[in-house]
């Protein structure tokens, strides 16, 4: 029996491709500092309280469909009066949109994008604050929806 190659099948029809597409996910920038080391290791008694801030933005990488998302999350960490550490992760995201309407690309951007970075942002500032030798940071969901509501309902020039 003579091998003969199989019959080469023609490749289905793919079909638009994916409305949103991830890239890439990347650590653009990451600090994290504790000012009172070593003595905050040895007086702190209790547990810091823990201040975040959330920043969110978005811009066209190129003339195509292909945007950068820029999750920033900073932890600034107080027991008492004393600093115990501040942390600082700028989380990125290269997304490709097609085919969906002018009026919806803010909001993709916005909050469905940050929405699927969030899970990864999370585990690095948890990671690095307890390799910090802190108890780790563990935030809680974000409604991203609901922040980009309510910076939509300010009046321009207040943020």
């Amino acid at each position: 029996m003579a091998d003969t190659p199989a019959p080469s099948s023609p490749v289905p029809n793919q079909g638009p491709p994916p409305p949103l597409v991830q890239n890439a996910l990347y650590v653009k920038d990451l600090s994290f500092e504790v000012p009172g080391a070593p003595d905050i290791y040895l007086t702190m008694r209790q547990a810091p309280q823990i201040q975040l801030n959330l920043d969110v933005q978005a811009r066209r990488v190129n003339d195509q469909n292909l945007f950068e998302v820029v999750l920033t999350i900073g932890a600034t960490a107080k027991v008492g009066e004393a600093t115990a550490f501040v942390a600082e992760l700028v989380h990125g995201g290269l997304w490709t949109l097609n085919g969906i309407p002018a009026e919806a690309t803010e909001r993709v951007l916005l909050v469905d994008c940050p929405s699927l970075m969030f899970p990864f942002a999370r585990a690095i500032l948890a990671d690095v604050t307890r390799e910090g030798g802190f108890p780790p940071v563990l935030l809680a969901p974000i409604d991203f929806l609901a922040l980009y509501d309510q910076r939509r309902s300010q009046p321009v020039g207040t943020a």
